[in-house]
């Protein structure tokens, strides 16, 4: 066995682990393949490490020599990687045969091709559902957003965890793939670990009581040769492995894929016009971009490697992404060639472990990169916010890899139907009615000059009116859906306010025309048993819609609608004539204020509670829901804010950060003492910003990279705790560098 240089005592020794490793894998393993293509090495406790294809497919093959077993490995953790981690056994990845044959043959008929063919509606429809998501909003993080939502919802679903799992679970497993050993991130996602192995033993229990035709339900009744069930921790180690094993590996090989096909146009161009090709290129891609990048095993008895001897207890490293690039077997294997034959490649192992799921893999990769170029062909990865994983010995990965594209139309929304609106669409509408809707209220009605139907909107949504002063403002719609040519908005008068509603009730007559952009929604109506609906004053538009949604629907509903005084009081007979006696209407100056404690007392444990209103209203119902424990439940929109919104922070804190401009492709600084919204706009013309105190929404931005700083009262806690957007006008960063899609 010769010694390569880096293995010398003087120098470092080999680490798939390391720096240089991390920084270009293939090239690290191709230096050592050339002057030691086999060697030890005295890092992570010493093993065997290994470059080349033949050895690696030699050993992976060879389990009575090379042991996958941690009872042969010695020890508690995780014997198949280097270094060894913490975790449960894995069934049957961690057995050797003939213990692993009877698991293996428990989960193959799940797996075939067959099998996984009846699947492929079922993942159409989710990477529908997902892409929908953000389509309209030429901005995406295809990790967060895409590749680990879309595998996670596909392999719950088949499983047979209920909806409400799917999110909860996918972070989780990304975490512990992408966090470093004793981080806090790796903390993280043990901790949603446990969380998965109590609700995989729920669903058992769940199934064996009444089996569906979910997966689970296939797996909790098979039995043993000897006519005994599999139990519950035989069943949670199966059930964890395919989980972890359908989800991030997927989605590392996505967003590999996604950003090579960033970085090189051409073989974009070719999938886009050769769809076929995809079913070939897939190979090449996942020989090139192999998610688990090496695996380990234990020598059971002395042995001999490429000439190297292996000693009894040895670990042994076999790395695939080295053998995935041996030039022995892929000719120039650093380029990508779609039509590359590379159905060699290691990517899925090979021998007793080869991946069980691969049929199930490449149909969810293929349906997502079809969807992405179908759907966003000319998105491009902003390089500035690539995140790969801090380690990439055993996983390779991508934390996040933000792009930005064409906003496209949902999946609904297709030709004939009504039009998607996209973040920028900026529209020209005709009012046909301005009426007084109450004391002080105009009610607007629009729709387009050609007769065009209009973007689709939900309860909660809002439009965003620019007006001819330049102001921009922002106006719920409550008209119905259902109308596809009709917008309908109300705008409260306010004399002393900042002259918006004062100039839209000057401009708005019948026969103007009035530009609009959106719609958007910062307020959407949550699934839910019941509804707690409450308005006060001009609040009553956002909740007018929902009162409506929730009785198309059949939801059970209670509207509490206040006002100074029964003529101010927007839309109240149809208040009335929609909720008959399930809306209360309450003049401050007849009935008083509404007890927003009784209120929060008398709606079901379940119900979601919806306020628009004034800040002060608002303020006493956030308190009373946080003092009957229910402030998880209530929903609600500011219409207004008071000084104290602009003053919840403290100035003196503010550092100096960088913002890099996903679109522009401009970096600018940000002082400590200067506002975001005040550089950024010497740069990007006319960016939209109107309240600039942080709670209307105008200025809302997608956050690509980065960890935005909030100082808003619009976001939620679990969406600033997200990061997926920020408020520009008073937002700032917790990270030296922000990446936006602007």
């Amino acid at each position: 066995m010769t010694e390569h240089p880096l293995t010398a005592p003087a120098a470092t020794p080999f680490d798939h682990h390391s720096a240089e490793c991390n920084a270009d894998p293939v090239g690290y393993y191709e230096a050592y393949r050339q002057t030691c293509p086999v060697g030890r090495t005295t890092a992570h406790g010493g093993f065997v490490y290994t470059t080349r294809y033949a050895d690696v497919v030699r050993i992976a093959r060879d389990d009575d020599t090379f042991s996958s077993a941690r009872s042969v490995a010695g020890g508690d953790g995780t014997a198949i990687v280097i270094p060894r981690g913490p975790g449960l056994e894995q069934y049957p990845i961690e057995l050797d045969p003939p213990a692993a044959t009877e698991y293996r043959d428990l989960i193959n008929p799940l797996l075939t091709q067959d099998a996984v063919a009846k699947l492929a509606p079922m993942i159409a429809r989710h990477t529908t559902r997902v892409i929908d998501a953000f389509v309209t909003e030429g901005s995406v993080d295809f990790v967060r957003d895409l590749t680990n939502p879309l595998p996670a919802a596909v392999t719950l679903d088949w499983l047979g965890f209920p909806e409400a799992d799917w999110a909860r679970l996918a972070g989780p497993i990304h975490d512990i793939f992408a966090a470093l050993p004793g981080s806090e991130r790796a903390a993280r996602g043990a901790a949603g670990l446990a969380y998965l192995d109590q609700r995989i033993r729920e669903l058992i229990v769940e199934r064996r009581a009444e089996p569906t035709g979910d997966a689970v339900s296939y797996l909790a009744a098979q039995r043993r040769p000897d006519g005994e069930l599999f139990d519950a921790d035989e069943l949670v180690s199966v059930i964890g492995l395919l989980i972890a094993g359908g989800v991030d590996t997927t989605t590392s090989l996505t967003g590999s894929t996604l950003v090579h096909l960033s970085r090189h146009p051409e073989d974009r161009q070719r999938l886009v016009d050769s769809p076929d090709l995809l079913h070939n290129a897939t190979e090449e891609f996942l020989r090139a971009f192999a998610p688990s990048q090496s695996m380990a095993r234990t020598a059971r008895a002395d042995a001999e490697v490429g000439g190297c001897p292996v000693a009894a207890g040895e670990r042994v490293l076999i790395p695939w992404v080295a053998a995935n690039h041996d030039p022995a077997v892929f000719p120039e294997p650093e380029q990508i060639r779609l039509d590359r034959d590379a159905t060699r490649h290691l990517s899925f192992g090979i021998g007793s472990h080869r991946c069980a799921g691969a049929h199930l893999a490449r149909l969810m990769f293929r349906e997502m990169i079809t969807q992405v170029l179908t759907r966003l062909p000319d998105y491009r990865v902003v390089e500035e916010g690539l995140v790969t994983y801090p380690t990439r010995g055993n996983q390779t990965g991508w934390d996040a890899v933000p792009a930005v594209f064409t906003p496209g139309p949902r999946a609904a929304d297709a030709p004939g139907a009504r039009p998607a609106a996209g973040p920028t669409l900026d529209r020209d509408l005709r009012v046909e009615v301005a009426a007084v809707a109450a004391d002080d209220v105009l009610e607007v009605r629009l729709a387009d000059a050609t007769g065009a139907p209009l973007p689709p909107w939900a309860p909660g949504a809002h439009l965003e009116v620019r007006l001819p002063s330049g102001r921009v403002r922002q106006y719920s719609l409550c008209g119905d859906p259902d109308d596809a040519h009709h917008y309908r908005i109300a705008a409260l008068r306010e004399a002393g306010g900042r002259g918006g509603s004062v100039e839209l009730h000057a401009v708005a007559r019948a026969g103007a025309t009035l530009s609009v952009r959106g719609p958007r929604n910062h307020f959407p109506l949550v699934d839910a048993p019941g509804y707690l609906l409450l308005a006060g004053g001009i609040g009553i538009t956002p909740i007018l819609a929902m009162a409506r949604e929730a009785d198309r629907r059949g939801v059970p509903f209670r509207l509490v609608y206040g006002g100074r005084t029964r003529a101010s009081m927007a839309f109240a007979d149809e208040v009335v004539a929609l909720a008959g006696d399930r809306a209360t209407l309450l003049p401050q100056d007849e009935a008083g204020l509404p007890d927003l404690t009784a209120l929060v007392a008398s709606a079901g444990p379940d119900t979601a509670i919806y306020c628009c209103g004034p800040t002060a209203m608002i303020g006493a119902l956030e308190r009373a829901c946080a003092e009957a424990g229910r402030s998880g439940q209530l929903h609600v929109e500011r219409f207004t804010a008071g000084d104290d919104l602009e003053v919840a922070f403290d100035p003196a804190a503010n550092t100096e950060f960088e913002v890099h401009l996903a679109r522009t492709g401009a970096t600018v600084r940000v002082p400590r003492d200067r506002r975001m919204i005040d550089v950024l706009r010497e740069t990007v013309p006319g960016l939209t910003y109107d309240c600039e105190k942080g709670y209307c929404g105008a200025c809302e931005t997608r956050v690509l990279a980065g960890t935005p700083e909030h100082r808003d009262s619009l976001l939620t806690e679990s969406e600033r705790e997200a990061g997926r957007s920020m408020m520009i006008c008073v937002g700032r960063s917790s990270s030296a560098r922000l990446v936006l899609d602007l």
